[in-house]
């Protein structure tokens, strides 16, 4: 089984718990303004990859990788759930953790050979990171290009089936750097029972160079950067949201 990956990296430490080894498959549907990986967008490209061949770079790395995994990334890795699925069995037959990092746009409940592979890959799959850049259904349209519907419908498909979540979200001046989201946002994730984790992330402008040199106008412009502290702001507003979710369900 091969796949097609755009890169991989070997020590990374902000994508699941501990040191891992992370894989960038190449391919998305989201056009998120922040992406600051637009030379992943493009499917079907790129280097052709093996199963093996990533197992046997996290076996070299093994002594290395302390308390981490394997991440699959992107792009957006569930494009090429064949793959993600026989690399994450072939991991759970050597006891390796795996994550998937998504933004679960290709979630779709009315498929049902995507939905028959997708049950049988949550039950190899130790950890889901799931990105919903924007709570509010238009305006994740005018970030993203693509509605949240199914995206949100994925995160309660992930509790049901009791698969670990963490939660990230990217906090961009003047997009989602907004109290009345961000507290919407909070009582969606109030709503979720195997939360884990609420990564909140300021967004960056090191993307510029790659745009480019892809020739590609950047989205955002001159939108500041932004920093520890907005992010610390948001996920305060954030977790009083799912608070008052959590105590509306107690009164219940």
């Amino acid at each position: 089984m091969e796949g097609y990956v755009h890169s991989t990296e070997s020590f990374g430490t902000v994508d699941g718990p501990g040191i891992r080894l992370v894989v960038f498959m190449q391919g998305c549907p989201m056009r998120c303004l922040y992406c600051h990986n637009p030379d992943t967008w493009e499917p079907n490209i790129g280097d052709k990859v093996s199963v093996e061949k990533i197992l046997e770079d996290y076996e070299s790395y093994r002594p290395f990788l302390k308390d981490g995994g394997i991440t699959v990334t992107g792009g957006e890795p569930l494009l090429q759930i064949d793959f993600v699925l026989e690399l994450f069995k072939r991991a759970r037959e050597r006891e390796i953790h795996t994550c998937i990092d998504t933004s679960g746009i290709t979630y779709n409940p009315d498929n049902k050979e995507y939905g028959e592979k997708l049950d049988e890959l949550m039950k190899y799959t130790n950890l889901v990171m799931l990105d919903i850049k924007h709570i509010d259904p238009e305006e994740h349209i005018k970030l993203t290009g693509q509605k949240n519907d199914r995206i949100l419908e994925f995160a309660k498909y992930l509790d049901k089936k009791h698969i670990p979540l963490w939660i990230r979200h990217v906090v961009v001046p003047g997009i989602t750097m907004n109290d009345e989201y961000l507290y919407k946002l909070g009582e969606f994730t109030g709503g979720l029972s195997n939360l884990k984790a609420l990564d909140v992330i300021p967004y960056h402008d090191m993307g510029k160079a790659k745009y480019k040199n892809l020739g590609i106008p950047y989205p955002l412009g001159n939108t500041p950067p932004a920093d520890k502290e907005d992010a610390q702001k948001a996920k305060a507003v954030i977790m009083s949201g799912i608070k008052a979710r959590l105590n509306e369900e107690k009164s219940e």
